[in-house]
């Protein structure tokens, strides 16, 4: 998280907003707003999942500030595909902010459909499915302190199956 900071930090000195892209950006923007050396405004966006067969996400939970003109860093959980980040970029740039990057948590490359510009990656994954550090599963699993790789087909059949062995328990 010290690298990310410092990174954006020295991209943006005289300041930046940070966008969370809800749910799961919340602990990683977190850790992300408390690394930085320079004073950053927060606010967030929330999306729709994708619907059926189009591709397509629209925002359920619109931002409550005005980014024209200001440096706009869009804080995300993972990217997968590419097609939210791609779309969010678009909207953010339509509104007029002056420039926006992207900082990712979680970069998954080998699932991407369309190409992104990230900025700024804390991990680089080869796995299908990954749960904690914001990333949950059915709303679980976003309150671990580390990333796991997760069986999809697994949690499908039983969302609590890792919960034993990913909680100590």
């Amino acid at each position: 998280m010290a690298r990310l900071g410092r990174e954006v930090s020295a991209a943006h000195e005289d300041g930046v907003v940070l966008v969370g892209l809800l749910k799961g950006s919340v602990p990683f923007l977190a850790d992300l707003a408390r690394a930085l050396t320079v004073a950053p405004v927060v606010d967030f966006l929330a999306v729709s999942p994708y619907e059926e067969g189009t591709g397509r996400v629209r925002i359920v939970k619109d931002l409550d500030l005005d980014v024209a003109g200001r440096a706009v860093v869009l804080v995300q959980d993972v990217v997968d595909t590419g097609l939210t980040t791609t779309y969010l970029l678009g909207e953010l740039g339509r509104r007029g902010a002056r420039s926006v990057e992207v900082c990712a948590l979680v970069d998954k490359v080998r699932r991407r459909v369309v190409p992104v510009p990230l900025r700024w990656v804390g991990f680089v994954v080869e796995a299908d499915y990954v749960v904690g550090y914001g990333l949950g599963h059915q709303e679980r699993y976003r309150n671990l302190p580390l990333l796991a790789a997760a069986d999809l087909a697994l949690l499908r059949a039983d969302p609590d199956a890792l919960v034993g062995e990913l909680y100590g328990r």
